[in-house]
C-alpha cells in the first residue's frame, strides 16, 4: 500500500506518552497514515532502556513494539523554550495525547482549556491509570501511580482466571494496556471528526481501571442484576457453555469451542463417539454445562489416541477448534506468515526488526509499517528555529 492511501494521511498527533497504553494506541494512529511526533523527554521514554533486547543505547525491541511509526522530538517541557517549541508544534498539530497520571496534565499545560487558545479544534486524549480529578466530581486516585496487572488484580479479572485450586492468574501481554490505548482512540478519533465538522475541540479521556472493569462483560452483569458470582473455570471452559474448553491430546492440547448444538453434533461424529448424541447428560450445550465433569471424563481418552494436529486435519474446518501454541509455535506457524502477521521494518542498527504486523487491513492490504525514530532524530525537521 502507498503511503498516501493510508486513510489517516495529513493528521498531526503529539503525544506525550511511556510504557503500554498511550503508545499502543498511537501507534495504530501512525499505521494508519498520521503523523504522530512523540514528544520525550530529554533522557526519553524509560521503556527505551527496557531490556534484555537491547538495539543501542536508547532503543529497544520492548520499545518498538509500542512505538513503531513515530517520529521522536526532545522536548523539556517545563522549560520557557521547551514551552515554546511544544507550542508552536500544537499549532500545527490535530491532536495531543498524554498518559500521565490523572493531574498532570492540567498542571504541564496540555489539556484542552491550557491549549484552545492556540488551536481551538485541538483534540486532547487523556489516559491515564485511575481518570482525572474534575471540579464536579471527587477522584481520590487521581494522582496514583498504575499499571495493567494491577487493574487485572483489582477489576476482579485475575480471580476469573487460572485454574480453580490454583492461584489467580493474569493474562500472559499487557492486554488492560493495549486496550485502553485503543479505547482512547476510539473516544480520540469521534472527537475529531466533530473538531473538523464544527472547528471545536475538547478533552476526551479514559483509564487503566475504567477499561479493566468493562471488560467483565456478561459475568459483571450476571453479578450486578442477579448476585451470580462467577466462578473460576477448570481447563479455561466457558462459564455456561460445553464443550468450550482444553482437552489433552497425544502430543499437547486443543482448545474446542462447541458453541451450538450443531458443532457438538459435529465434535461427536469426528470423534467416532456418536454414542454421545443419545446421552441425556449432554443432551445440550446448558446440559453439558452442568456435567462438565463427567463430559471431560468421557471425552478425555479419545482425545488423547491423536496428535493435536491429526485432531484439526480431521475435524477439518467442521467445527471451531485451535491448537493451544506456545508462543515459539505460533509465531512460526505456517498460517501466521501466511496471513503475513509477522512482517519486518528496517533498523539502523538490528538490519531487518521483525514485528507483529498491524492487524487491520485497507482495501483488502495490510499496512506498511516503519521503526520509530532514534531518540530525538526529528528534532531539525519539525522544531527548526525552534530548536
Amino acid at each position: 500500500m502507498k503511503p498516501l492511501d493510508k486513510p489517516l494521511e495529513g493528521i498531526r498527533v503529539l503525544t506525550l506518552e511511556q510504557f503500554g497504553a498511550g503508545p499502543y494506541g498511537t501507534m495504530f494512529l501512525a499505521e494508519l497514515g498520521a503523523e504522530v511526533i512523540k514528544v520525550e523527554a530529554p533522557e526519553g521514554d524509560p521503556s527505551r532502556q527496557v531490556g534484555p533486547h537491547k538495539l543501542g543505547p536508547d532503543d529497544s525491541e520492548y520499545f518498538q513494539a509500542w512505538n513503531l511509526g513515530k517520529k521522536s522530538v526532545t522536548i523539556d517541557m517545563k522549560s520557557v523554550a521547551g514551552r515554546r517549541q511544544f507550542e508552536a508544534l500544537v499549532k500545527s498539530a490535530d491532536c495531543v495525547v498524554n498518559n500521565l497520571r490523572g493531574t498532570q496534565p492540567a498542571k504541564l499545560g496540555i489539556d484542552y482549556a491550557s491549549l484552545k487558545g492556540l488551536k481551538p479544534s485541538i483534540v486532547c486524549l487523556h489516559i491515564s491509570a485511575y481518570g482525572r480529578a474534575r471540579a464536579h466530581q471527587a477522584n481520590s486516585r487521581a494522582d496514583w501511580p498504575g499499571y495493567d496487572f494491577l487493574m487485572q488484580a483489582e477489576a476482579g479479572l485475575m480471580e476469573l482466571t487460572g485454574e480453580p485450586d490454583g492461584p489467580p492468574t493474569r493474562v500472559g501481554v499487557s492486554l488492560i494496556d493495549s486496550m485502553s490505548g485503543l479505547t482512547g482512540i476510539v473516544g480520540l478519533l469521534s472527537c475529531l471528526l466533530r473538531a473538523r465538522a464544527t472547528g471545536q475541540g475538547c478533552d476526551v479521556e479514559t483509564c487503566l481501571y475504567d477499561v479493566a472493569m468493562h471488560q467483565l462483560t456478561y459475568p459483571g452483569l450476571w453479578y450486578l442484576n442477579e448476585g451470580d458470582l462467577s466462578p473460576r473455570m477448570p481447563r479455561s471452559a466457558h462459564l455456561s457453555l460445553a464443550p468450550v474448553q482444553t482437552f489433552p491430546t497425544g502430543d499437547g492440547w486443543i482448545f474446542i469451542m462447541c458453541m451450538t448444538q450443531k458443532f457438538w453434533r459435529s465434535l461427536c461424529e469426528a470423534m467416532g463417539r456418536a454414542d454421545l448424541l443419545d446421552d441425556p447428560r449432554f443432551a445440550d450445550p446448558n446440559v453439558r454445562a452442568k456435567n462438565r465433569a463427567e463430559m471431560t471424563d468421557v471425552l478425555d481418552p479419545t482425545f488423547r489416541t491423536r496428535t493435536t494436529a491429526e485432531w484439526l486435519a480431521r475435524f477439518n474446518g467442521l467445527l471451531p477448534a485451535a491448537p493451544v501454541n506456545k508462543l515459539d509455535a505460533a509465531l512460526d506457524s505456517a498460517f501466521a506468515h501466511e496471513t503475513g502477521m509477522v512482517s519486518a521494518v528496517p533498523h539502523p542498527i538490528k538490519g531487518a526488526l521483525r514485528v507483529l504486523a498491524n492487524p487491520i487491513r485497507v482495501d483488502g492490504e495490510r499496512l506498511a509499517q516503519a521503526a520509530c525514530s532514534p531518540l530525538g532524530a526529528d528534532n531539525r525537521s519539525l522544531l527548526g528555529k525552534h530548536t
